[in-house]
């Protein structure tokens, strides 16, 4: 008897541990509250965690932004099935403007651009880096090395799925885009 009194002692002193914050955020395991992204859209919920180890400044980037709440309503632009759906455009929301802030120097890694890898956008200059930012669909050998890896998907790639898609012919712009609702670092979230 004393012995199930002390697992379930255990079992209550658990549930009421700090960990239980973050459960309720709905983080997957391991996640490191301080660099993950929770992003709800209007198809969903979407967690991303933050490679700071590879991306300091870019991962520092997206945490202000977040903090600042230019990504909040901010749409998903352009969508192309089968490669990727960008967002990020806070100023103006189609693909031209970027934040209040400098632009950034590239990071680039060893990291390959596959399936729920979050990538920097950029203009033709490596170094233009601002606020946007891409998910990817399937894999795009042709991006490594060539843009930052700034996350990857932990949760949510259903939900990215799920995104409307634009058309070819106009090189994946979405009309009605689906959109970030909120996006907040997942340490934050109260």
């Amino acid at each position: 008897m004393s012995r199930l009194i002390a697992v379930c002692f255990l079992l209550v002193s658990f549930a009421v541990s700090p960990v239980a914050p973050v459960a309720a955020q709905g983080l997957p395991a391991g996640a490191d509250p301080q660099n993950t992204l929770i992003i709800d859209t209007t198809q969903g919920r979407v967690v991303i965690k933050l490679r700071n180890d590879i991306a300091p400044q870019h991962a520092e980037r997206l945490k202000q932004l977040a903090r600042d709440r230019f990504y909040d309503n901010v749409p998903f632009h352009r969508v192309i099935a089968g490669f990727m759906a960008q967002t990020g455009d806070g100023q103006n929301g189609n693909g031209t403007g970027g934040s209040k802030y400098p632009n950034l120097k590239a990071e680039f890694s060893q990291v390959p651009f596959k399936r729920g890898i979050v990538g920097m956008a950029r203009t033709n200059d490596p170094n233009s880096a601002n606020s946007q930012f891409f998910i990817m669909y399937a894999d795009g050998d042709f991006l490594n090395g060539k843009y930052t890896v700034v996350g990857e998907v932990l949760s949510g790639m259903d939900v990215v799925d799920k995104l409307k898609k634009g058309s070819q012919a106009n090189n994946g712009t979405v009309s009605d885009p689906d959109r970030m609702v909120t996006v907040r670092v997942a340490a934050d979230v109260k």
